[in-house]
C-alpha cells in the first residue's frame, strides 16, 4: 500500500478529490491510503501562527520554520517518509516519468506552499524533493498535491480496471496519446477510421503509432526535441 500524507494550511480543499471515482476505489481496496493534516496544529502561540515577514524586506509573507520542522519531525517518527515533497511553482516540472517513479514508494509527505513560501532553511535540510505541476502561481499548494496524488494513486496496481489502459496514457512513452473512438462506428455523417475497423492488430498498433507521433509533433513538438 502506498500511504500519502499532505500537509495543508487549508484543508478543506481538499474535502473533495480524494472521495471519488479512482482514488475512492484505491482507498477502499487498501492500495491507497491519503491522510490530510492540518498544518496550524503546530502554529505558535495562541493564534497558531504560520508566517511572518521577510528578513530584507519586501511584499508577501513567508511561512515560518518552526511549526514545519515540528509537523514533518513528528509525522516523520511514525511513517518514515521515503520522500519529503514541497509543492511549488519554482519546483521541478511534476511529468509523468514523476508520477511512475513515486508509485514505487510506501510513504510521500506532500507540504502545501502558501503566501510567498517557505523559509529556504526547510528547503535546505528536510525536502527531498521540490514539484511544480505547471508554470503559473495558484493561491496555494493544496490543489497541486491533489493533483500528484491523483496522477500517482490510478498507477497503483489494481486501482485501474485494465491496468493496461495506464500504459497508453499521454506521456508513457514520450508521446501524446492516438485519437480514441467507440460506437456507433458512423454517427452525424462522422465515420470510425476503417482500421480500427478491420481486427487486424499489427495495423491498428501500427495506425496509433503514427497517430501519436503526428498529434505529438503537431501539438508537442517539445517532447521530441528532449
Amino acid at each position: 500500500m502506498l500511504s500519502i500524507d499532505i500537509l495543508a494550511v487549508i484543508p478543506a480543499l481538499l474535502d473533495g478529490p480524494f472521495a471519488h471515482s479512482m482514488l475512492k476505489r484505491a482507498q477502499d481496496r487498501g492500495l491507497l491510503r491519503v491522510r490530510i493534516f492540518d498544518l496550524r496544529e503546530w502554529g505558535l502561540g495562541k493564534h497558531k501562527q504560520l508566517d511572518d515577514y521577510q528578513y530584507g524586506g519586501g511584499a508577501g509573507l513567508v511561512m515560518m520554520p518552526e511549526p514545519l520542522h515540528q509537523a514533518i519531525a513528528e509525522l516523520d517518527r511514525e511513517a518514515k517518509y521515503d520522500e519529503v515533497i514541497f509543492m511549488t511553482p519554482d519546483g521541478t516540472p511534476f511529468d509523468q516519468a514523476a508520477a511512475n517513479q513515486l508509485s514505487l514508494r510506501q510513504n510521500i509527505l506532500l507540504i502545501c506552499g502558501h503566501y510567498k513560501g517557505i523559509d529556504q532553511r526547510i528547503r535546505d535540510h528536510l525536502i527531498t524533493r521540490e514539484i511544480s505541476i505547471g508554470d503559473y502561481v495558484l493561491s496555494g499548494g493544496e490543489l497541486a498535491a491533489a493533483v500528484v496524488v491523483d496522477a500517482v494513486g490510478r498507477l497503483l496496481p489494481g486501482v485501474l480496471n485494465d491496468e493496461t489502459s495506464a500504459l497508453e496514457d499521454s506521456f508513457q512513452n514520450e508521446l501524446l496519446s492516438h485519437p480514441v473512438y467507440t460506437r456507433p462506428a458512423e454517427y452525424n455523417g462522422w465515420h470510425v477510421p476503417d482500421v480500427l475497423l478491420s481486427g487486424h492488430e499489427k495495423k491498428i498498433s501500427d495506425w496509433r503509432e503514427e497517430k501519436a507521433l503526428q498529434r505529438t509533433r503537431e501539438i508537442r513538438p517539445d517532447l521530441l526535441d528532449e
